[in-house]
Protein backbone atom coordinates (compact mmCIF):
# COMPACT_ATOMS: atom_id res chain seq x y z
CA UNK A 1 0.00 0.00 0.00
CA UNK A 2 1.12 3.61 -0.91
CA UNK A 3 0.09 6.21 1.75
CA UNK A 4 -0.59 10.16 0.51
CA UNK A 5 1.39 11.16 3.34
CA UNK A 6 2.95 9.07 6.59
CA UNK A 7 3.51 11.32 9.76
CA UNK A 8 6.19 10.12 12.01
CA UNK A 9 5.16 11.35 15.42
CA UNK A 10 1.97 11.96 17.59
CA UNK A 11 2.84 14.76 20.15
CA UNK A 12 0.96 18.04 19.54
CA UNK A 13 2.32 18.24 16.17
CA UNK A 14 1.47 15.23 14.85
CA UNK A 15 -1.69 15.43 15.76
CA UNK A 16 -2.66 19.03 14.56
CA UNK A 17 -0.74 17.76 11.08
CA UNK A 18 -3.59 14.53 10.79
CA UNK A 19 -6.34 17.11 11.82
CA UNK A 20 -5.68 19.20 8.92
CA UNK A 21 -4.66 16.19 6.30
CA UNK A 22 -8.32 14.52 7.43
CA UNK A 23 -9.65 17.85 6.73
CA UNK A 24 -7.90 17.55 3.05
CA UNK A 25 -9.63 14.36 2.61
CA UNK A 26 -5.77 12.80 2.62
CA UNK A 27 -4.72 8.72 2.88
CA UNK A 28 -2.55 9.19 5.58
CA UNK A 29 -1.10 7.43 8.53
CA UNK A 30 0.67 8.42 11.70
CA UNK A 31 3.39 6.58 13.46
CA UNK A 32 4.32 7.09 16.67
CA UNK A 33 6.54 4.80 19.51
CA UNK A 34 4.33 5.41 22.44
CA UNK A 35 1.06 3.58 23.47
CA UNK A 36 -1.17 6.49 23.50
CA UNK A 37 -1.33 10.05 22.08
CA UNK A 38 -0.24 12.46 25.42
CA UNK A 39 2.05 9.38 26.59
CA UNK A 40 5.20 12.03 26.68
CA UNK A 41 3.82 14.81 28.97
CA UNK A 42 3.16 12.02 31.38
CA UNK A 43 6.73 11.56 31.92
CA UNK A 44 6.94 14.94 32.79
CA UNK A 45 7.90 15.93 36.82
CA UNK A 46 5.29 15.35 38.81
CA UNK A 47 4.59 19.23 39.26
CA UNK A 48 4.66 20.64 36.47
CA UNK A 49 2.27 23.53 35.02
CA UNK A 50 2.19 25.17 31.62
CA UNK A 51 3.09 28.54 31.03
CA UNK A 52 0.23 29.10 28.53
CA UNK A 53 -3.49 29.72 30.09
CA UNK A 54 -5.52 27.48 28.52
CA UNK A 55 -6.45 29.49 25.98
CA UNK A 56 -3.57 29.18 24.63
CA UNK A 57 -2.46 25.43 25.69
CA UNK A 58 -5.27 23.76 23.05
CA UNK A 59 -4.96 22.40 19.38
CA UNK A 60 -7.47 23.72 16.53
CA UNK A 61 -10.76 22.02 16.26
CA UNK A 62 -11.20 21.43 20.08
CA UNK A 63 -11.21 23.53 23.28
CA UNK A 64 -9.47 23.07 26.76
CA UNK A 65 -11.44 22.41 29.45
CA UNK A 66 -11.57 24.39 32.39
CA UNK A 67 -10.94 27.65 33.72
CA UNK A 68 -9.89 29.69 29.95
CA UNK A 69 -7.23 31.83 31.77
CA UNK A 70 -6.31 29.11 34.24
CA UNK A 71 -2.94 26.77 33.43
CA UNK A 72 -2.91 23.05 33.16
CA UNK A 73 -1.23 20.19 34.25
CA UNK A 74 0.93 18.23 32.44
CA UNK A 75 -1.51 15.21 33.11
CA UNK A 76 -4.55 17.15 31.88
CA UNK A 77 -2.69 18.26 28.66
CA UNK A 78 -1.91 14.29 27.73
CA UNK A 79 -5.54 13.61 28.79
CA UNK A 80 -6.41 16.57 26.28
CA UNK A 81 -4.06 15.33 23.32
CA UNK A 82 -5.19 11.20 23.84
CA UNK A 83 -9.02 12.91 23.83
CA UNK A 84 -8.13 14.71 20.80
CA UNK A 85 -6.98 11.93 18.68
CA UNK A 86 -10.10 10.17 19.73
CA UNK A 87 -12.66 12.53 18.74
CA UNK A 88 -11.08 13.27 15.61
CA UNK A 89 -10.12 9.27 15.06
CA UNK A 90 -6.85 9.95 13.50
CA UNK A 91 -5.03 6.68 12.10
CA UNK A 92 -1.94 6.22 14.57
CA UNK A 93 0.24 3.14 15.04
CA UNK A 94 1.29 3.46 18.27
CA UNK A 95 4.27 0.91 19.48
CA UNK A 96 6.32 1.75 15.90
CA UNK A 97 9.65 3.15 16.65
CA UNK A 98 10.90 4.41 13.49
CA UNK A 99 13.89 2.69 12.62
CA UNK A 100 15.48 4.29 9.09
CA UNK A 101 13.69 6.69 6.38
CA UNK A 102 14.73 6.59 2.73
CA UNK A 103 14.03 7.43 -0.85
CA UNK A 104 13.80 5.60 -3.52
CA UNK A 105 12.65 6.43 -6.80
CA UNK A 106 10.16 9.41 -5.69
CA UNK A 107 9.04 7.47 -2.96
CA UNK A 108 9.90 7.87 0.70
CA UNK A 109 10.50 3.96 2.76
CA UNK A 110 10.08 4.18 6.39
CA UNK A 111 11.46 1.48 8.22
CA UNK A 112 10.12 0.55 11.26
CA UNK A 113 10.71 -2.14 13.83
CA UNK A 114 7.42 -3.73 12.81
CA UNK A 115 7.12 -3.27 8.78
CA UNK A 116 7.98 -0.94 6.24
CA UNK A 117 5.69 1.65 4.66
CA UNK A 118 5.98 3.74 1.70
CA UNK A 119 4.09 7.04 1.16
CA UNK A 120 4.31 9.69 -1.78
CA UNK A 121 4.76 12.69 1.26
CA UNK A 122 6.87 12.30 4.71
CA UNK A 123 6.06 14.58 7.50
CA UNK A 124 8.53 14.83 10.26
CA UNK A 125 6.81 15.49 13.71
CA UNK A 126 8.97 14.28 16.44
CA UNK A 127 9.36 17.74 17.60
CA UNK A 128 12.33 19.15 19.59
CA UNK A 129 12.51 16.84 22.37
CA UNK A 130 13.68 13.90 21.15
CA UNK A 131 17.58 13.22 23.09
CA UNK A 132 18.40 14.47 26.54
CA UNK A 133 21.59 16.95 26.46
CA UNK A 134 23.89 16.89 28.90
CA UNK A 135 27.74 18.51 28.74
CA UNK A 136 30.23 16.56 28.44
CA UNK A 137 32.07 17.42 31.59
CA UNK A 138 29.36 15.68 33.42
CA UNK A 139 31.45 12.69 33.04
CA UNK A 140 33.84 14.13 35.27
CA UNK A 141 31.27 14.90 38.41
CA UNK A 142 32.41 12.08 41.53
CA UNK A 143 30.32 9.22 41.55
CA UNK A 144 28.90 9.55 44.63
CA UNK A 145 26.71 12.71 43.21
CA UNK A 146 23.45 11.96 41.89
CA UNK A 147 22.47 12.90 38.73
CA UNK A 148 19.38 13.21 36.54
CA UNK A 149 18.46 15.20 33.26
CA UNK A 150 14.86 17.34 33.36
CA UNK A 151 13.35 14.34 31.70
CA UNK A 152 14.30 11.64 34.69
CA UNK A 153 13.38 13.77 37.57
CA UNK A 154 9.77 13.22 38.42
CA UNK A 155 9.74 14.58 42.38
CA UNK A 156 12.00 15.43 44.84
CA UNK A 157 11.89 12.05 46.71
CA UNK A 158 14.38 10.67 43.67
CA UNK A 159 16.76 12.64 45.14
CA UNK A 160 19.36 11.41 47.90
CA UNK A 161 19.67 13.33 51.17
CA UNK A 162 21.72 16.58 50.96
CA UNK A 163 22.14 19.61 48.42
CA UNK A 164 21.13 19.98 45.06
CA UNK A 165 21.90 22.25 41.54
CA UNK A 166 20.28 22.46 39.07
CA UNK A 167 21.73 23.90 35.80
CA UNK A 168 19.50 25.29 33.41
CA UNK A 169 18.00 28.51 33.31
CA UNK A 170 14.90 27.74 31.52
CA UNK A 171 11.21 27.41 33.00
CA UNK A 172 11.53 23.74 33.57
CA UNK A 173 15.25 24.41 35.80
CA UNK A 174 13.23 27.57 37.64
CA UNK A 175 10.15 25.19 38.65
CA UNK A 176 12.56 22.23 39.57
CA UNK A 177 14.80 24.55 41.53
CA UNK A 178 11.67 26.43 43.61
CA UNK A 179 10.11 22.96 44.08
CA UNK A 180 13.53 21.43 45.60
CA UNK A 181 14.19 24.60 47.35
CA UNK A 182 11.52 23.82 49.92
CA UNK A 183 13.11 21.15 52.03
CA UNK A 184 17.50 21.48 51.03
CA UNK A 185 19.59 23.83 49.68
CA UNK A 186 19.24 24.41 46.46
CA UNK A 187 21.71 26.56 43.96
CA UNK A 188 20.46 27.23 40.64
CA UNK A 189 23.36 27.82 37.91
CA UNK A 190 22.41 29.88 34.64
CA UNK A 191 24.03 30.90 31.63
CA UNK A 192 22.61 34.64 32.41
CA UNK A 193 20.90 36.87 34.56
CA UNK A 194 16.69 35.50 34.63
CA UNK A 195 14.41 37.95 33.08
CA UNK A 196 10.65 37.44 34.43
CA UNK A 197 7.32 37.94 33.11
CA UNK A 198 4.15 37.64 35.17
CA UNK A 199 1.76 34.89 34.56
CA UNK A 200 -1.28 36.15 34.83
CA UNK A 201 -1.82 40.65 34.21
CA UNK A 202 -5.22 41.69 35.16
CA UNK A 203 -7.04 38.36 35.65
CA UNK A 204 -5.63 36.69 32.29
CA UNK A 205 -2.49 34.70 31.51
CA UNK A 206 0.67 36.59 30.05
CA UNK A 207 0.34 34.78 26.56
CA UNK A 208 -2.81 36.01 25.81
CA UNK A 209 -1.39 39.70 26.29
CA UNK A 210 1.49 38.39 23.87
CA UNK A 211 -0.93 37.28 21.58
CA UNK A 212 -2.75 40.40 21.19
CA UNK A 213 0.29 42.14 20.96
CA UNK A 214 1.39 40.37 18.19
CA UNK A 215 4.36 38.91 19.35
CA UNK A 216 3.54 34.72 19.55
CA UNK A 217 2.68 35.53 15.33
CA UNK A 218 6.00 37.52 15.23
CA UNK A 219 7.58 35.79 12.23
CA UNK A 220 11.18 33.98 12.81
CA UNK A 221 12.52 36.56 10.08
CA UNK A 222 11.51 39.66 11.33
CA UNK A 223 12.94 42.49 13.12
CA UNK A 224 10.94 41.73 16.42
CA UNK A 225 11.27 37.68 15.56
CA UNK A 226 15.42 37.70 16.06
CA UNK A 227 15.27 40.22 18.92
CA UNK A 228 13.26 37.54 21.01
CA UNK A 229 14.99 34.79 19.42
CA UNK A 230 18.80 36.17 20.59
CA UNK A 231 16.55 37.71 24.15
CA UNK A 232 16.09 33.91 24.86
CA UNK A 233 12.80 32.72 26.65
CA UNK A 234 11.97 34.64 30.01
CA UNK A 235 11.06 32.82 33.22
CA UNK A 236 7.03 33.40 33.90
CA UNK A 237 6.09 33.77 37.18
CA UNK A 238 7.42 35.10 40.11
CA UNK A 239 8.03 32.20 42.35
CA UNK A 240 12.10 31.95 41.51
CA UNK A 241 12.28 35.38 42.11
CA UNK A 242 10.95 35.13 45.61
CA UNK A 243 12.65 32.22 46.40
CA UNK A 244 16.16 33.98 45.55
CA UNK A 245 14.93 36.89 47.70
CA UNK A 246 14.23 34.90 50.51
CA UNK A 247 17.55 32.76 50.12
CA UNK A 248 15.96 29.61 49.70
CA UNK A 249 17.79 29.48 45.91
CA UNK A 250 21.05 30.57 45.24
CA UNK A 251 21.94 31.82 41.76
CA UNK A 252 25.05 30.84 40.41
CA UNK A 253 26.64 31.53 37.05
CA UNK A 254 26.69 29.31 34.00
CA UNK A 255 28.86 25.57 35.14
CA UNK A 256 31.16 25.12 32.79
CA UNK A 257 33.44 22.21 34.65
CA UNK A 258 33.40 19.51 37.30
CA UNK A 259 36.32 17.89 39.11
CA UNK A 260 37.06 16.54 42.59
CA UNK A 261 37.01 20.44 44.15
CA UNK A 262 32.59 20.00 42.59
CA UNK A 263 31.13 21.74 40.40
CA UNK A 264 32.99 24.91 38.46
CA UNK A 265 31.72 28.12 37.33
CA UNK A 266 31.83 31.29 35.07
CA UNK A 267 32.69 33.21 37.53
CA UNK A 268 35.59 31.12 38.93
CA UNK A 269 33.63 29.93 42.10
CA UNK A 270 33.52 26.03 42.59
CA UNK A 271 30.85 24.10 44.08
CA UNK A 272 30.43 20.55 45.83
CA UNK A 273 26.99 19.15 46.10
CA UNK A 274 25.43 15.80 46.42
CA UNK A 275 23.14 15.97 43.78
CA UNK A 276 22.65 17.67 40.42
CA UNK A 277 19.75 17.82 38.24
CA UNK A 278 20.28 19.06 34.52
CA UNK A 279 17.84 21.69 32.74
CA UNK A 280 19.76 21.40 29.97
CA UNK A 281 16.96 20.85 27.47
CA UNK A 282 17.06 18.44 24.23
CA UNK A 283 18.91 17.42 21.05
CA UNK A 284 17.33 16.87 18.11
CA UNK A 285 18.14 13.78 16.60
CA UNK A 286 18.05 12.14 13.42
CA UNK A 287 20.49 9.56 12.45
CA UNK A 288 17.13 7.71 10.94
CA UNK A 289 16.90 10.04 8.10
CA UNK A 290 19.27 8.71 5.45
CA UNK A 291 18.23 11.48 2.73
CA UNK A 292 20.65 13.11 0.77
CA UNK A 293 19.83 16.70 1.26
CA UNK A 294 17.50 16.52 4.46
CA UNK A 295 20.67 17.11 6.87
CA UNK A 296 23.64 19.46 6.99
CA UNK A 297 27.09 18.74 7.96
CA UNK A 298 26.29 19.08 11.38
CA UNK A 299 23.73 16.71 11.31
CA UNK A 300 20.34 19.89 11.59
CA UNK A 301 17.77 19.38 9.50
CA UNK A 302 17.45 21.88 6.24
CA UNK A 303 14.32 23.40 5.25
CA UNK A 304 12.58 26.70 4.83
CA UNK A 305 9.05 27.05 7.17
CA UNK A 306 8.68 23.39 7.50
CA UNK A 307 9.74 22.98 4.14
CA UNK A 308 12.82 21.23 3.12
CA UNK A 309 14.48 20.94 -0.30
CA UNK A 310 13.69 17.17 -0.46
CA UNK A 311 10.58 17.14 -2.61
CA UNK A 312 7.98 15.81 -0.31
CA UNK A 313 9.31 16.16 2.95
CA UNK A 314 8.43 18.37 5.60
CA UNK A 315 8.58 19.18 9.44
CA UNK A 316 5.79 20.22 11.55
CA UNK A 317 6.68 21.23 15.38
CA UNK A 318 10.38 22.66 15.17
CA UNK A 319 10.89 25.99 17.28
CA UNK A 320 10.91 29.17 15.95
CA UNK A 321 9.95 27.22 12.38
CA UNK A 322 7.39 29.69 11.24
CA UNK A 323 6.76 32.08 14.34
CA UNK A 324 7.41 32.04 18.42
CA UNK A 325 4.55 29.39 18.73
CA UNK A 326 5.44 27.16 16.13
CA UNK A 327 6.63 24.46 19.29
CA UNK A 328 3.80 25.37 21.26
CA UNK A 329 0.32 24.20 21.37
CA UNK A 330 -0.77 27.75 20.83
CA UNK A 331 0.98 27.83 17.35
CA UNK A 332 1.69 24.20 16.21
CA UNK A 333 -1.70 23.88 14.54
CA UNK A 334 -0.89 27.00 12.33
CA UNK A 335 1.85 25.80 10.86
CA UNK A 336 0.80 21.93 10.45
CA UNK A 337 -2.48 23.53 8.18
CA UNK A 338 -0.01 25.55 6.08
CA UNK A 339 2.15 22.20 5.44
CA UNK A 340 -1.08 20.51 4.60
CA UNK A 341 -1.91 23.01 2.34
CA UNK A 342 1.79 23.04 0.61
CA UNK A 343 1.27 19.31 0.11
CA UNK A 344 -1.77 19.99 -1.43
CA UNK A 345 -0.47 22.16 -3.88
CA UNK A 346 2.25 20.43 -5.10
CA UNK A 347 -0.69 17.07 -5.74
CA UNK A 348 -1.89 19.78 -7.86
Amino acid sequence: MVWDVIVIGAGQAGLASGYWLQQAGMKFLMLDRGSEAGEVWKTRYDSLKLFTPRTHSALYGMTLEGEPHGFPDKDEVASYLKSYAARFRLPIQFATNVTSVRKEGGMFIVDTDRKSFHTKALIIATGPFQQPRIPAFAASVPGDVLQLHSSEYKRPSQLQEGDVLVVGGGNSGAQIAVELSGDRETYLALGQPPRYLPMTLWGKGMFWWLDRLGVLSASSSSWVGRKLRGMGDPIFGYELKQAVKCGKVVLKTRAVGAGASGMRFEDGTALKVRNIVWATGFAAGYDWLHIEQALDRKKALIHTRGISPVKGLYYVGLPWQTHRGSALLAGVSRDARQIVQAIMEKRG
